[in-house]
């Protein structure tokens, strides 16, 4: 049975403006995300896709873009990373947040079954 901490394979998700991009990488990347395993020794291994996120601040907000209570429809990138083990998922969640401009940035984490 495979450790919850260093066998196990996940999938980071978010999303973010472009210009915020190469900063978040560079946080998510330090935790040593992105890393795919094999004799490759590939590093800072990413996807990313242009898309429209909307989202509609609510009055407690304290929005980067937009304002409280109008819908608002941004240009964001969104970037899929490989995190091996939970350790390693967690840390980069948590550099995500720190590096992001948003007050709640977007995101998912997945657990990847072995095939």
């Amino acid at each position: 049975m495979a450790s919850t901490t260093g066998d196990h394979r996940y999938k980071l998700i978010f999303f973010t403006p472009p210009q915020a991009l190469p900063a978040i990488k560079t946080a998510v990347f330090a935790t040593g995300a992105g890393s795919y395993p094999g004799p490759g020794g590939y590093t800072e291994c990413c996807f990313t896709t242009p898309g429209v996120g909307q989202f509609k601040p609510g009055d407690s907000a304290n929005p980067a873009v937009g304002e409280k209570g109008k819908l608002e429809e941004v240009g964001e990138a969104r970037c899929e990373v490989l995190c091996l083990g939970e350790t390693v998922a967690r840390q980069a969640v948590d550099a995500l947040k720190q590096a992001h401009p948003y007050e709640e940035p977007a995101y998912e984490v997945y657990k990847l079954e072995p095939f």
